[in-house]
């Protein structure tokens, strides 16, 4: 990691630092650069009396230091007064930790009007107060970050502080508001609640623990917040004794007690559901209004009237297939496309092409000898028929909202290189839908022909449906390709590509024209600050990078690409892709620099090796087999056990089926340290000690404990020969894989 994170220029004030956690706070800033403004009104822990002693020492302490400093004595209800002082001492204000407290602990029976008033002025108020005055300065600048301070007496609440929980809760409310509306203008805005040894808890905790959880381990939490580095905001951290942890919401699935839009709800229904209700397996975690109403909206939709429930008879009820589930074997198409070399050139340049990249005009000169579309462009025309209109249409029993479906997953296999410029027919068909309970999965897959009829390209798109779940589907499917987590080794590759703050506005034009990716109000109603780059754009840069890197920028050699996008991109952020080579196989991850997230997971590029046969390379492809991904765990947790092959000593040969043929092999060497898994039959004249046959669905089964082994062996499902009580080694291998 780089140097010390560094407030070198930014002005900081901290409110309540004359003691405690504030002071912690101030000396922190005031050591690593900041000119702080150290506010402290000087009264008692209960809020009585003031006296401008306690600012005055935490200023001196910071100058001695060799700090900047500022004393403030204002109340915090007087907030436009603090930020004034730093003003006028220090010209602008990045930093706000509103950390001014009070205690006046009574039990609910007891509270007075001026024990609950006091509190609400001081915390609630006075942090309302400072944040107003600063935030229009912190606007201009175009920075600013801002700590509220709430507490675990807030979150859970707390005897004889029903006060002081209303108003630390209350806190957590408007930091997230502010976070909202700051989000535009880079002033973030998050909520800690901090368990620190301070005049306000001493007396309240343990004096052993009292000792441990000094103030000055809360801080760092604080300031890394508060660094420009640190992109989090609308967060809620927990600090105390230099332990550190994020909270987010959890919410049922829930039940609706209706099942029709005129139906009446009665106190006894909500009763007779509530298991249901309170049942958190596959709980929701919303992070935001517009995702915990669209799945609320996604269901009130789904309510009927009675006269259309009535209208169906009874007979039919079984007969009629409706919901997601009626998607599946939908087909649409041949869908006519043509493209011309001017179509190829501007989809490269959306992917970030340019004319200084080494081979850069065989994707950007109609002219050059060697111009080609790169491989991604397959997905121009699969695009065309998956958002033409005529899938959505032609669902029978389901009514698919757009406006609720991401891009989840997405697989292009390359049967062949494109032409500069052709007409293409594709096909399309649902192959399967999943039920994930929060919502619904389509896996659809595309055909992509050329004029002669020939297969040049086929693609599987995975969508999720925010709100369509619970319709009774399966969970998983063998006809979803599966994605594969990268080795837990050091990259083979890493390179860096910053996206141009027009690369939304510039991929849009290869087809994918949805206002999201370039009208700000289209993107506020998707519960975006700003319009996000298109996930096929980072996926197509991906594809360019690994294309040069393992490709030699050689379409021929490009086989297949398939990756889950987890986070969106903003125009103008830095893509960072990190490449493992494995055979002909590479692994990839693609993340943002600026916030160090994920967008692209679970990636792989399966390519034609040097001295592969032409033939082979044209041969039609084997089918994706799922239990590839079984295979690629037992190899990451075959890495982190080097020892395992020095206790088991044998080779194990794993022979895959599909309805009962034979489609693949994999052998685990277990028998030379450290060991080894690849496909294919034993190496270097190995023999297996224990041969396995099994159905691929079945082994998939197996390893995520929805099939029982030894129930599997004795049904005939597994079979087993060579020296079978070998097997029981495999278990560290083989023991239920979550990520499965």
């Amino acid at each position: 990691m780089d140097s010390k994170l560094r407030f070198d220029g930014k002005v900081a004030i901290v409110t309540g630092a004359g003691g405690g956690l504030g002071k912690a706070y101030a000396l922190l800033f005031g050591s690593r650069g900041a000119k702080v403004v150290v506010n402290d009104l000087g009264g008692s822990k209960k809020g009585e009396g003031s006296s401008s002693k306690l600012a005055d020492q935490v200023v001196e302490e910071i100058r001695s230091a060799g700090g900047t400093a500022v004393a403030n004595y204002d109340s915090v209800e007087d907030g436009d007064k603090i930020v004034k002082t730093a003003l006028d001492n220090f010209g602008r204000v990045d930093i706000v930790v509103n950390n001014a407290g009070i205690l006046r602990d009574r039990s609910f029976a007891r509270i007075s009007d001026t024990d609950w008033d006091l509190i609400q002025r001081v915390h609630l108020r006075g942090s309302f107060m400072v944040t107003r005055a600063a935030f229009p300065i912190m606007k201009e600048q175009k920075f600013g970050r801002i700590i509220m301070t709430a507490s675990t007496s807030g979150i859970y609440g707390n005897f004889g502080q029903a006060n002081y929980g209303a108003a630390k809760l209350g806190l957590l409310g408007l930091s997230n508001t502010v976070a909202i509306e700051g989000r535009k203008y880079n002033i973030h805005c998050n909520t800690i609640a901090p368990v620190g040894g301070t005049r306000l808890t001493e007396g309240i905790l343990p004096p052993d623990l009292f000792d441990q959880l000094k103030p000055e381990y809360v801080a760092p939490l604080v300031a890394w917040l508060c660094h420009e580095d640190c992109e989090d905001t609308g967060g809620l951290f927990e600090a105390a004794g230099g332990w550190y942890g994020k909270y987010r919401w959890e919410r049922t699935q829930g039940h609706f007690c209706r099942k029709y839009i005129e139906e009446e709800v009665t106190p006894e229904a909500v009763r007779d559901s509530w298991e249901k209700i309170t049942d958190f397996t596959d709980a929701y975690h919303p992070a935001s209004n517009h995702e915990d109403t669209g799945i609320l909206a996604a269901g009130l939709q789904d309510l009927k009237p009675w006269k259309e429930i009535q209208a169906k008879p009874a007979s039919a009820t079984g007969a009629v297939t409706s919901g997601p589930i009626s998607a599946v074997g939908v087909k649409v198409g041949p869908s006519s496309f043509t493209y011309e070399p001017k179509d190829v050139i501007l989809y490269a340049l959306g992917v970030g092409a340019s004319v200084q990249d080494e081979d850069g005009l065989k994707f950007l000169y109609e002219n050059d000898e060697d111009f080609t579309p790169l491989p991604t462009f397959s997905i121009v025309p699969s695009q065309a028929v998956m958002f033409g209109g005529n899938l959505w249409s032609n669902i029978p029993g389901w009514s698919v909202d757009l406006t609720k479906l991401l891009h989840g997953e997405m697989y292009i296999e390359c049967v062949k290189p494109l032409a500069s410029g052709a007409t293409l027919n594709t096909s399309l068909e649902v192959v399967d839908v999943l039920d994930k309970k929060s919502g619904a999965v389509m896996i659809i897959d595309t055909l992509t022909t050329d004029e002669s009829g020939e297969t040049v390209a086929k693609a599987q798109w995975s969508t999720f449906h925010v709100g369509d779940g619970n319709f009774g589907g399966p969970r998983t499917s063998n006809r979803l390709v599966p994605l594969c987590d990268p080795p837990s080794r050091k990259p083979d590759a890493t390179e860096e590509f910053k996206t141009d703050v027009d690369q939304a506005a510039l991929y849009r034009l290869s087809g994918d024209r949805n206002p999201m990716h370039i009208d700000p109000s289209f993107a506020a109603m998707g519960g975006f600050q700003q319009p996000i780059l298109h996930g096929l754009c980072s996926y197509g840069i991906t594809c360019r990078i690994i294309l040069k890197h393992f490709c030699g920028n050689d379409v021929s050699k490009f086989k297949a690409i398939k990756c889950r996008f987890a986070k969106p991109v903003l125009p103008g952020q830095t893509l960072v892709v990190n490449m493992w080579k494995e055979g002909a196989r590479v692994f990839f991850t693609c993340s943002v620099k600026e916030t160090g997230k994920d967008c692209l997971t679970g990636g792989y590029v399966d390519i034609v090796e040097s001295g592969a046969s032409a033939e082979s390379a044209s041969a039609p492809s084997k089918p994706e087999l799922a239990s590839a991904a079984v295979f690629h765990e037992m190899s990451q947790r075959l890495a982190g056990d080097p020892d395992m092959a020095k206790k088991v000593k044998a080779v194990f040969l794993w022979n895959i089926n599909l309805d009962k043929k034979p489609v693949g092999q994999w052998t685990v060497d277990l028998k030379n340290a450290p060991g080894s898994i690849y496909e294919g039959a034993p190496r270097n004249g190995l023999k297996p000690d224990v041969t396995l046959t099994l159905e691929d669905a079945d082994l998939v089964a197996m390893v995520t404990g929805k099939l029982n082994a030894q129930k599997a062996f004795m049904s005939g499902k597994l079979k087993v020969s060579g020296k079978v009580m070998l097997t029981q080694k495999l278990q560290g291998l083989l023991k239920p894989q979550a990520k499965m």
